[in-house]
């Protein structure tokens, strides 16, 4: 079927990047490497959240991940999106269990496939802390570029179908930390079902669980739409939502969309006005996200700041209170295990609160600091008042800076320039309500 307006709604043709898009990372880099990664490796942060952020992280394009069952279109919804079906480039599809590997498809100046051992040695990619999962899960990372106006701006992640009959040691590698490292660092993760997959099992149930707080950005993807009458699709539309409300702790009802993501005609006496109405909006969803990328990465690195910060003040904390505490004959193992259990008899977390502009909400678990100081030791940190100099002032002021000043400002400036000329009409979706 004809794919014209999936060129056109993802604006293909002007794909380029501007001036001020590259001007924008260029500060974002600055900012970051002058005012946070500073504050990082004093305070190790990378050992407490495990997300350490690297260059190719922050000039990546957005990553868009699809999950679900196995079999259910996730690579055939793929090669539609960039018209691989019928080139020696598609990615291979069945009816049974097929993708085995992690498939991270990316642009390039020809088409290759890379390694996963290949993929993590590279410093300049974002896939390069992959490699802490162990070489078990490296031979199932597969890399592949290709020349693609669509892959110039955005990124796909094609992964193993899920399969509730197997346990998770039988994959060979810790099958949920790696979707955790994805979905992480995903811009838009789509979760796709059929009419005949729409069962909840462990595996699924813990995926939900690992993409608490990141419902904003969960599509739900019922394919395979026109393989069903219109009847039957009401009613598997029903048990879908049925099947996830339990998975979904939010008040708002996730966005569906209702379609059949192949280059094949949709069936006969199908409601086929509704499947194109559906694949138009997914589209425009897509597009959405790949406009607002800078946005959203100026937005990630100042939520990673304001975290970075609020552990850098707790560590401070701690170790005031330790060497307040600690006397002239103290056993110094027994004073700090002491505060590091019962953080609330000594204030640490509710000093930071009243002293500090700091949301209880972005407060760190206290259990994860006793992990934390039985690995550092509290003698191996200064305090934040000792870790000024005076040609490159305090490490608290510069982050605070970052995170109050310059990060909004660099996001103002990049609004602007996106923002469309008065005299320009906004371009109309001939399949949206006016």
């Amino acid at each position: 079927r004809d794919r014209s307006h999936i060129e056109d709604m993802l604006r293909l043709a002007t794909a380029e990047p501007s001036a001020e898009f590259s001007g924008a990372v260029k500060k974002l880099l600055s900012i970051y490497h002058t005012a946070i990664k500073p504050m990082e490796q004093a305070f190790k942060y990378n050992e407490l959240r495990q997300h350490e952020v690297t260059d190719g992280e922050i000039t990546s394009k957005p990553m868009v991940l699809f999950l679900g069952p196995w079999s259910v279109g996730k690579s055939s919804m793929i090669n539609y999106l960039l018209g691989l079906h019928g080139t020696p480039q598609q990615l291979y599809t069945g009816a049974e269990p097929t993708t085995s590997e992690y498939t991270v498809i990316m642009h390039g100046e020809k088409f290759r496939t890379i390694e996963g051992i290949v993929m993590a040695a590279d410093s300049s990619r974002s896939f390069s802390p992959l490699e802490k999962f162990g070489q078990g899960f490296l031979e199932r990372l597969v890399g592949i570029e290709m020349p693609h106006k669509l892959l110039e701006r955005v990124t796909f992640v094609d992964t193993p179908g899920i399969i509730e009959n197997r346990k998770q040691q039988e994959r060979g590698y810790p099958y949920n930390d790696v979707c955790q490292w994805f979905i992480d660092r995903a811009d838009l993760i789509f979760l796709v079902f059929d009419p005949t997959k729409l069962d909840v099992g462990g595996e699924l149930e813990m995926l939900f669980r690992q993409m608490k707080g990141r419902e904003s950005q969960i599509r739900l993807i019922l394919n395979k739409a026109d393989s069903v009458s219109t009847q039957d699709l009401m009613r598997v539309y029903g048990a879908l939502f049925w099947s996830m409300a339990p998975l979904i702790n939010v008040t708002e009802p996730p966005r569906v969309y209702v379609s059949s993501f192949w280059p094949q005609e949709y069936a006969a006496d199908t409601s086929r006005e509704l499947f194109m109405k559906e694949e138009i909006s997914l589209l425009e969803d897509l597009n959405q996200v790949i406009e607002n990328q800078i946005e959203n990465k100026i937005a990630f690195i100042r939520q990673h700041a304001i975290r970075v910060r609020i552990h850098a003040l707790l560590v401070d904390r701690y170790l005031h209170t330790y060497q307040s505490k600690l006397g002239w004959f103290g056993d110094p193992h027994e004073v700090f295990q002491d505060i590091v259990n019962d953080p609330d008899k000594h204030y640490i977390f509710k000093s930071i609160l009243a002293k500090t502009n700091v949301s209880k909400f972005d407060l760190p678990d206290k259990e994860a600091y006793q992990d934390f100081f039985g690995v550092n030791p509290v003698s191996s940190f200064k305090q934040l008042s000792q870790l000024c100099s005076w040609t490159g002032g305090c490490l608290l002021e510069k982050i605070e800076r970052a995170i109050s000043h310059e990060l909004p400002a660099l996001l103002g400036t990049v609004s602007k320039s996106t923002d469309t000329p008065e005299c320009q009409e906004k371009p109309k979706n001939r399949w949206r309500r006016q």
